[in-house]
């Protein structure tokens, strides 16, 4: 089972045949160990107890940053993936908050109900569910639609459900399980819950909070990098789930500076953007200058000579780090 953004075949679409002077940037992950750890983000599996605040900040403290920043909360007996980005690449947090999330979910049922009903009831939230917040929530508490991309039935064991939900972020699975319950007229309640999917983040990346003090022991004592490359990843890594639109090394600095992409200064796209879309502006070498809303579709960018392409929301890369033009 995919993710929306999982399902989509995205190819280049190629503008303007043209490559990166070797003199400025870097590529993301040839990245020193300083700069990733100042532009990085390392996959978290959380364990159950502590909030996934102070697991950002237990982080943040064994690597002795600054900020980090968790992107999607989840309870505190809740497991599984939690993004952490780290130092500037904090700011990479709101590109993954709306992103499509997984569930593993253990539901108990309060009575005996068979399971060819359960999945059918199940099966019937997929699309859109309206839901009301908890009453503790960090958003406010007011009736909203979300949308069910998936959800299988995986086990069940006598009133125990073990299902995969698939679902858009903010979905509220114990709600969810509650509701299961009163559709099936025998009540319900969460007993398990784990994040297998954050975006572009699965359990193919996780590590501990242990994984990562030891790989930073390893480090500074030995000098050895390889496992804590494997665990502090570049930040362009969570903008795998959106579209991307490539930049000439003469267009950075302006982006840099806040102004919006215009169309001659694009390289390639990738297909499937639309208009609105939230898209990843990317160097040629790969690293993420900014994120912003696209004011054209794939094939716009590509086939018009000028007008903007997009829309600043937030600027990523550090100014200088290409020539102003003509420089």
């Amino acid at each position: 089972m995919k993710l929306p953004f999982e399902l989509k075949e995205r190819k280049v679409l190629v503008k303007r045949d043209s490559e990166s002077s070797s003199e400025y940037g870097i590529r993301p992950f040839e990245r020193g160990i300083p700069e990733l750890l100042d532009f990085g983000i390392v996959n978290i599996d959380k364990p159950a107890g502590p909030s996934s605040h102070q697991v950002s900040a237990y982080v943040r403290q064994v690597l002795g940053l600054k900020k980090s920043g968790h992107s999607g909360t989840l309870d505190p007996m809740v497991t599984g993936v939690l993004p952490v980005a780290l130092g500037r690449g904090t700011r990479i947090a709101a590109a993954l908050l709306p992103a499509g999330k997984e569930y593993v979910c253990v539901m108990h049922l309060h009575q005996d109900v068979e399971r060819e009903r359960v999945e059918r009831v199940l099966a019937g939230y997929v699309g859109s569910l309206k839901q009301l917040p908890p009453v503790r929530s960090a958003v406010k508490r007011q009736w909203r639609m979300r949308q069910i991309y998936y959800v299988k039935v995986l086990d069940m064991q006598e009133r125990d459900v073990l299902f995969r939900v698939g679902c858009q972020g903010g979905t509220y699975i114990r709600k969810l399980v509650h509701q299961a319950g009163e559709d099936l007229g025998v009540g319900a309640h969460m007993i398990e819950l784990r994040r297998t999917k954050a975006g572009p983040f699965d359990e193919s990346s996780l590590a501990s909070l242990y994984d990562l003090k030891d790989a930073l022991f390893v480090f500074e004592k030995e000098g050895k990098e390889d496992a804590l490359r494997r665990i502090v990843q570049p930040v362009e890594v969570a903008v795998g789930h959106l579209g991307k639109v490539w930049v000439l090394d003469s267009g950075v600095d302006s982006v840099c500076h806040g102004a919006s992409l215009k169309v001659p200064g694009i390289a390639k796209v990738e297909s499937g953007i639309a208009k609105d879309d939230l898209v990843a502006l990317l160097t040629l070498k790969g690293e993420l200058i900014a994120l912003g809303s696209s004011r054209m579709s794939s094939e716009e960018m590509v086939g018009e000579e000028k007008g903007v392409a997009v829309s600043l929301n937030q600027v990523l890369m550090k100014r200088g780090t290409y020539p102003k033009v003509g420089k």
